[in-house]
């Protein structure tokens, strides 16, 4: 090869590198922030960043989601079990998880291969995204933009929580959740009070969260 045609394929090379180290830099700063904005007991981004098992998780899952989609599903499982092991929250590396998702503490956290988590999602400790099913197919739910999944709640099967839509601590929701509606109980109900906006329903009727 020539010198000049190696110079072109290691300068392309180099570029392509630093494009997607930039990239990858950018998603991290992206997590901490909006980790920050959810967090009012973090003091800075460095603690956010050695101290948030949430966001090791997540971290931990774009890898090994980037594995399994590749082929490489032994490796990928292998190393979801590592994050599981440290951090106390396991997300199959199957699972489709978008932008921004934050878990605030974090411990007993399951989400299924066949899950998907919009952007901007926040959940609490003991979440479980469920299957209702032993086939291969889409089992688990499926969770839009902007929702809030209480502490403890348990999503089975493949349903739909609504963009912006909350779920309440402990409930246990087997049916979709409309956009900004408020699920609550066992089996989980489905409440929008008329004209207020769903997060404000906890404080137009704290009955909804008993």
């Amino acid at each position: 090869m020539a010198p000049g045609a190696l110079r072109g394929r290691l300068g392309t090379a180099w570029a392509r590198v630093t494009e997607e180290a930039g990239a990858v830099a950018h998603r991290v700063r992206e997590d901490i922030d909006a980790a920050i904005d959810r967090d009012p007991a973090t003091d800075s981004r460095l603690e956010m960043a050695l101290a948030s098992p949430g966001l090791h998780a997540v971290w931990a899952h774009r890898v090994s989601h980037a594995m399994w989609t590749r082929g490489a599903r032994l490796p990928a499982r292998l190393l979801s079990q590592a994050s599981r092991a440290m951090t106390g929250i396991e997300i199959h590396p199957g699972a489709q998880v978008g932008r921004r998702l934050f878990i605030d503490h974090g411990m007993g956290v399951v989400i299924g291969e066949t899950a998907e988590v919009g952007d901007d999602v926040m959940m609490y400790h003991a979440v479980t995204l469920g299957g209702r099913a032993n086939a291969k197919i889409k089992r688990h739910p499926t969770v839009e933009s902007g929702a809030v999944l209480g502490a403890g709640a348990r999503l089975l099967g493949p349903i739909v929580v609504g963009k912006d839509a909350q779920v309440g601590a402990n409930a246990v929701v087997v049916k979709d959740v409309p956009s900004r509606a408020t699920a609550v109980g066992v089996p989980a109900v489905n409440r929008v009070p008329k004209g207020e906006r769903a997060e404000d329903a906890m404080f137009a009727d704290p009955a909804l969260w008993i």
